[in-house]
């Protein structure tokens, strides 16, 4: 059962982009203007209003108009529910993890030995192995 976030993919999507990113995170200290963020940025004013155009899709971005300048803003809730479905994504696989840390730790090999043995231990059977004129399975 997935419970990720479809609308997940174009949010990743976005902010693989490097410029995107680094509007977010300027508009994350404060709302600023697409001529604004213009001079800050060194991309064309056409350039920004698409990353704008693109983090609005996602709603990563919000737009308001204050007098004849458009202002853009990060929106909190967004990037928060996206921090949340990561949270439960980590979650989940730490889990899964977990089983597999648990079943690999309880696996014994077929001489009948615990699958995991200590540095000196394998040191002693590699030499055992050389004494003896055995030599370890390929494959």
């Amino acid at each position: 059962m997935s419970t990720a976030d479809p609308a997940l993919a174009p949010v990743f999507a976005a902010l693989a982009d490097e410029t995107r990113w680094a509007i977010l995170v300027r508009l994350g200290a404060g709302p600023a203007s697409a001529s604004a963020l213009a001079v800050e940025f060194p991309v064309s004013r056409q350039a920004i209003a698409k990353h704008l155009a693109v983090l609005q899709e996602t709603g990563l971005v919000r737009a308001e108009r204050v007098g004849r300048e458009v202002r853009f803003a990060a929106v909190g809730a967004r990037l928060s529910a996206v921090g949340r479905d990561l949270e439960r994504l980590a979650s989940a696989w730490d889990r899964r993890l977990a089983r597999i840390r648990t079943i690999a730790e309880t696996a014994e090999q077929p001489t009948g030995q615990p699958a995991e043995r200590s540095a000196s231990g394998r040191r002693r059977h590699a030499e055992s192995d050389r004494a003896g004129g055995r030599q370890a399975p390929s494959g």
